[in-house]
């Protein structure tokens, strides 16, 4: 019998890894898993979302909703992941340099400071950091090249 896959999120600023027990999968293939979720703490603006974790390409792209539906902004997280083919688990862990796409088709690069400021605390490896960078520029690429739709239609075409 197929089930879903459990997932969990892992932070590193602040430190904590969090069972997404309320995201619903609801598609996934070897390339992405997308989710709808609702927001796990709760702000006064976001109240639910879909994501797309794209496996190969080290992202998480997230469209983030107010609670009629209307759209706050595209959000962009850069990301690893493990994956148990015992359990069927996977371990997002968010890499701190995110991207945000508003509705207008603004871009804002966010929490470089975080980010280095994990470096400076050991909580990443050289290697994540250059991963991370090479990441966040072909995602950028991506955005300014125009092929930021592409991106969003793996979440447009199943919702």
């Amino acid at each position: 019998m197929a089930h879903d896959p459990v997932l969990y999120r892992k932070r590193l600023i602040p430190d904590e890894c969090v069972r997404l027990d309320d995201d619903k999968v609801i598609y996934r293939d070897d390339d992405i898993i997308v989710t709808k979720w609702k927001a796990l703490h709760p702000k006064p603006r976001l109240d639910h979302g879909y994501s797309c974790y794209f496996l190969k390409r080290n992202y998480k792209v997230s469209k983030f909703l107010f609670s009629d539906d209307s759209l706050i902004y595209w959000y962009c997280d850069i990301i690893d992941y493990t994956h148990d083919e015992a359990d069927d688990s996977y371990v997002f862990r968010d890499l701190l340099a995110d991207v945000i796409v508003f509705p207008d088709g603004f871009v804002k690069v966010i929490d470089l400071d975080e980010f280095e400021e994990a470096l400076d605390r050991s909580l990443i490896t050289e290697t994540d950091v250059r991963m991370a960078l090479k990441t966040l520029d072909n995602l950028l690429r991506t955005i300014y090249d125009g092929r930021f739709p592409e991106l969003q239609d793996e979440i447009e075409k199943r919702i």
